[in-house]
């Protein structure tokens, strides 16, 4: 069984750990109702994508 032969400092495992972070999303504005909404994805407002009705919405 591998066993290191010294204890990790904390500094060398915190530097590994450099990168283990949570990122906010990339938000964009909707080219239809000027929303902002993430990248790539239907507008949760107006229901478009690429300019194009993906999801009808219920009426109010």
């Amino acid at each position: 069984m591998a066993v290191p032969k010294r204890k990790t400092s904390k500094t060398r495992r915190d530097t590994r750990r450099a990168h283990y972070k949570l990122e906010a999303p990339d938000l964009v504005r909707c080219p239809q109702c000027n929303t902002l909404k993430e990248q790539h994805k239907v507008c949760k407002e107006c229901g478009y994508y690429k300019g194009k009705e993906v999801v009808a919405k219920a009426a109010e």
